[in-house]
Formats: structure tokens, sequence, C-alpha cells
């Protein structure tokens, strides 16, 4: 399944790092971007590349939610539903996809599109109720609003991110951005809205 291309692309992962086991992390993210998720092959070949038994990248793999010991949607939703999320709306939004996309919790839609998870804080409480696609992020989401962004991923044409890339990556091109590769977007859309500076910016006026 890995090319040597891939091959080549994993080790100036691991060159990055003065100890070559400080690369488990984004070499799980690397293999995701491949597979869709974490493959038993790819935590064999991470094992391998960084001579450490496979238990200690399956430790690493299964401790952390960010890596799927099974295939996800091309576009993974997750919906916020710790306290000040749930509170403003969180708790409906994840009820009311679960029953639109007929998914429970961890599932995925019949044509592979899209899953849904519950996640914790994703620290921007200042934008709950949050809803995360890929990890990038809709604010203010409604259970309404939540439903069309669902529906527009599974057309093919979901709306850009309130915040970061102008248009939405797909699970398997974010996962290579968190193994590190540049996808030349980091510059892209609004990086921080008003309401994360007002603190800032009161801080300048003396208030």
């Amino acid at each position: 399944m890995f090319s040597d291309q891939d091959l080549a692309v994993m080790d100036s992962i691991i060159k990055r790092y003065p100890r070559s086991r400080s690369a488990i992390m984004p070499l799980l993210h690397y293999v995701q971007s491949k597979a869709g998720y974490v493959t038993n092959e790819g935590i064999e070949l991470i094992a391998q590349l960084l001579t450490i038994e496979t238990a200690e990248v399956s430790a690493v793999a299964t401790f952390y939610t960010q890596y799927k010991r099974k295939p996800v949607g091309e576009y993974h939703v997750g919906v916020c539903t710790n306290t000040l999320c749930a509170v403003m709306g969180g708790d409906e939004i994840f009820a009311g996809l679960k029953s639109h996309l007929g998914i429970e919790n961890d599932g995925v839609t019949d044509d592979g599109k899209v899953s849904l998870e519950h996640i914790e804080c994703n620290a921007a409480c200042d934008y709950a109720p949050v809803v995360m696609a890929n990890w990038e992020f809709y604010d203010n989401q409604t259970v309404q609003s939540s439903k069309d962004l669902v529906d527009a991923m599974r057309n093919g044409n979901p709306p850009g991110p309130t915040r970061g890339p102008n248009s939405l990556p797909t699970w398997k091109e974010n996962s290579a951005v968190l193994a590190g590769i540049n996808d030349g977007r980091a510059n892209e859309g609004l990086q921080a809205g008003e309401p994360t500076l007002l603190g800032l910016k009161l801080s300048k006026e003396g208030k």
C-alpha cells in the first residue's frame, strides 16, 4: 500500500526529530492521510521504521481520539458537547444530526461522505455552539445550519469554514497537514475573529 514516495516522505518526517520515536504522532497522521484511518499495516510500518515495538505505536494510536482505527467519512463532523457548547445548543445539534443522517456516534453515512462524533472542548467557547469538520471550525451553529452543512458535504460542495482555509479540506488532506506537510493554505481566511480578540482590544484601551 505504501509507495517508495510514501516511504521517502515518512523518512523526511523522521529526520525532523533528534529522537526518531518522537515522529510517531506525525507518522500516524501520514498513514491516516493515505488510508483514511490508521491501518494495522501502517502501525507495523511505523514500528519498523522507528525500530520500536508495534505495541508502542498502537498505544499512541488508541490513546488519542484524532487517530481513527476504522474508516471515517470524507468529512468527519465533530459536535462539541462539552459544558458551554452543550448549554448553548450542542446537545440538540448532535441529536439533530444523528437523526438527520441516520447514524449514531462514530457512525458513517452509507455513501461514505460524512461521519459523526461528539467531541470535547476545542477551545472555541467564544463561538459556542461549535461544530468541526475535519478539525476546521464552523462557529455559532444551530440545528438547522448544521443539517444544511452536512447536506452540502454529501452533495460535494461544503461551505468554507468560519475560520481557517477558504474551502474545506477533506479528512485525508487535513491528516497530511497534521503530519506536517505544508498545503500552502496556512494564511487563508480569518485566523482570529472579533470575540477572540475582544479581551486584547479592551486591554489596549485600558479597560
